[in-house]
């Protein structure tokens, strides 16, 4: 792990942070950090301390569960012509709800797949109005923190499977999902609508 400007993917946010801490040299750090999701206030923060003139590398750590796609959309200009000495580094769990955008713009590190290792009891490449039922009843009693994992291991495998014609709204979807759970929504409603967006998605 370097001081450079990338994406980590990493379970564990806070470990992270220490660990890039722990390379810390003659650079100055700025770090926002949130619980949950990043909102466009602390995207339009980040980009004010961008623009703050330094005489040393600025390394601007920005760490949350979840990154918008309004809020990468928001960072995409200073991340693709970053001022002089500033790199930035964007931590989060899930690699599914990074825009495209983003990705070829940064390099990826993953630091951690434990939880997307596991399998998941769901064939998506025979994905079917069935079979969709069958898994939101198993998990109809599921809360909205492990329904969150849930989540991205589905949208990781969906991208994987090559079966579905996927595209920046479908990952999109993604990112919705987890902020409605953020809110409060009820987590076997956003499974069901990610699972029949899916659907809808589904090669022929």
């Amino acid at each position: 792990m370097r001081l450079v400007s990338q994406v980590i993917i990493s379970s564990d946010i806070d470990d992270t942070v220490i660990q890039l801490e722990g390379l810390q040299q003659n650079e100055r750090f700025v770090k926002i950090i949130k619980e949950d999701t990043f909102l466009v206030e602390d995207a339009k923060l980040a980009i004010e301390k961008a623009y703050m003139a330094s005489e040393e590398t600025t390394v601007i750590i920005l760490a949350a569960k979840t990154f918008s796609p309004v809020v990468q959309n928001k960072l995409l200009k200073v991340i693709e012509e970053p001022p002089p000495k500033k790199e930035f580094i964007l931590i989060t769990p899930s690699k599914a709800t990074i825009l495209d955008t983003i990705r070829s713009r940064l390099p990826i590190t993953v630091l951690s797949q434990d939880k997307e290792e596991e399998k998941l009891d769901l064939d998506l490449g025979q994905l079917s109005l069935a079979t969709v039922y069958d898994f939101v009843q198993t998990h109809k009693r599921t809360d909205a923190k492990a329904m969150k994992i849930l989540v991205e291991r589905i949208s990781k495998e969906a991208i994987h499977s090559q079966a579905y014609n996927l595209d920046e709204k479908t990952l999109t979807l993604c990112s919705n999902t987890f902020i409605a759970l953020d809110i409060g929504s009820p987590p076997q409603f956003v499974l069901n609508t990610l699972l029949l967006k899916l659907l809808a998605r589904k090669k022929r």
